[in-house]
This record gives structure tokens, C-alpha cells and sequence, in this order.
């Protein structure tokens, strides 16, 4: 059992020298970072939602490489390995850069935010595998891919690898405390605002039946609209459906599960 947190991404990138050193270009690199204050700029201060910056950046890439690393132990095969594109290791980070990126585009505008993100990490992704892998074939087909897994992100689109089916997931996972994926205002007391504020905690594990187990603990029953419009609309979109399901507690104590 893992619990959804920032840290989460700095435990799982250990696991390889390329997500170490991809994961500290992507914190150290000042594109990457003023993309994402950006992305808050436009969508924190002028449209007065949630955190869409560097901190749901690193929850998503933690929580989504914990979801592969999940499916890869029940036998699941990432798509970067079944069609040939990569090793395995390719695919964890097509995932890290996937994740990391998804939400750039908000800079730009949250219309269309996951078309803008890919225009924005074009080149971003291009520069930062170039730093790990010598072959430019490789460099070229796993951008590819990048770019699959932040166009794809949006419920409103259909993931066609497991790579972005995770970070699709994973996006819709990040609803602790508020930090809920349909963006709320500021200030404005309406349901999402409320659904949102009643996540307590979420957190993520191998399921028996279904490989991964969303656990979401929550203060009262409105928390359930934020598991079902944010977290479903993405799990139906993912094609991943099928190897998920949430636990639903209310204070602890158990309320129900969802599948999807």
C-alpha cells in the first residue's frame, strides 16, 4: 500500500539510473518549471481552480509509475514493449515524462489544455531523451509516445496504450484534500467544491481480483461525486477498466466499492 503523496515519484524513480536522471532534468529544468508556475498562473490565479503545477506534477508521476509497476507483477504488458517500440524500461519512462508534462498545456489555456501540451513539450521531450538514449530512432519513437500520453490525459479522449492509461488514472487519483480533478472556484460553495474537500486520503495497492486497488478515504458522503464524475470519467476512457477498482471509506470504516 502506497499513500498518494508528492514524495511518492523520489522512491519510485530509484529503480533505474534513467528515471533518476530524467526525473532531476525535469525538476531542474527551467522550461519544465516555468511551464508549470505558468499553468498555475493561468489556472490558480485567473480562473481561480486547484493546483494544476509542479506539486500535482509529481503526484501523478509517482502514483502512475506505482500503477505500472503494479500491472507489469500480474503479467500486464506495456504496450511500449508489446508493439515493439521499447524495453521495459522505456516504457516506465515514457510514463515519468508523460505524467510530469500532462498538465503544461494550462499555460496556455485550460481549453484544449492537453492539445496545447503536447505543442509545449515537443521540444522539451526531444531535448530530455536525448540525455539518456544515444540511438535518435529511440529518441523520436518514445517522444511519440510522450505525446500520446499527455494528448490522451483528458477524459474526452480515448488511451490507446497502458503507458497513458496509468497517467490517465493517476490524474484522476489526485483528490486529497481538495486537490480534485474537476477544478473548482475558489470560494464558491457548490458540489465539486465539497466533493472535493471531503477526500481525506487516497491510496494505492494490488488489488486481489482487480491489480489495482484505489482506496479513498473520505469525511462524508459527498466525496463519492469526485470518485464517480472526476476518477470514473477518466478509468472509462483509460483502457484500463477493467484491472481497477475503488474502495470507498467513510472515516476509516468501510462504504462501498466501485468498478468501473
Amino acid at each position: 500500500m502506497v499513500v498518494v503523496t508528492p514524495s511518492l515519484v523520489e522512491e519510485a524513480v530509484k529503480a533505474s539510473a534513467k528515471l533518476s536522471k530524467l526525473y532531476t532534468l525535469l525538476e531542474r529544468d527551467p522550461e519544465v518549471q516555468q511551464y508549470l508556475r505558468a499553468a498555475n498562473v493561468m489556472a490558480v490565479s485567473r480562473l481561480l481552480y486547484n493546483d494544476h503545477g509542479v506539486v500535482h506534477s509529481r503526484i501523478v508521476a509517482g502514483c502512475a509509475l506505482e500503477m505500472l509497476k503494479i500491472l507489469v507483477s500480474r503479467g500486464v504488458v506495456p504496450s511500449v514493449v508489446r508493439d515493439g517500440v521499447g524495453a521495459l524500461e522505456d516504457s516506465y519512462v515514457v510514463v515519468l515524462l508523460g505524467a510530469y508534462l500532462h498538465d503544461v498545456g494550462n499555460a496556455v489555456h485550460r481549453t484544449l489544455h492537453h492539445l496545447h501540451g503536447v505543442v509545449l513539450a515537443h521540444d522539451i521531450v526531444k531535448r530530455l531523451l536525448s540525455s539518456v538514449y544515444r540511438d535518435e530512432r529511440k529518441v523520436y519513437s518514445l517522444s511519440c509516445e510522450v505525446e500520446h500520453v499527455i494528448f490522451a490525459h483528458d477524459e474526452s479522449v480515448r488511451a490507446l496504450t497502458v503507458e497513458a492509461g496509468v497517467v490517465k488514472v493517476a490524474d484522476g487519483i489526485d483528490m486529497a484534500e481538495g486537490r480534485a480533478r474537476i477544478p473548482y472556484k475558489s470560494g464558491k460553495l457548490d458540489i465539486h467544491a465539497i466533493s472535493a474537500l471531503a477526500i481525506k486520503r487516497v491510496e494505492v495497492e494490488e488489488g486481489a481480483e482487480e491489480p489495482i486497488l484505489i482506496k479513498v478515504d473520505m469525511e462524508n458522503e459527498a466525496g463519492v461525486f469526485q470518485v464517480e464524475e472526476v476518477l470514473g470519467r477518466k478509468v472509462k476512457t483509460s483502457g484500463l477498466s477493467h484491472l481497477v477498482r475503488v474502495d470507498v471509506y467513510r472515516r476509516g470504516q468501510f462504504f462501498r466499492s466501485i468498478t468501473f
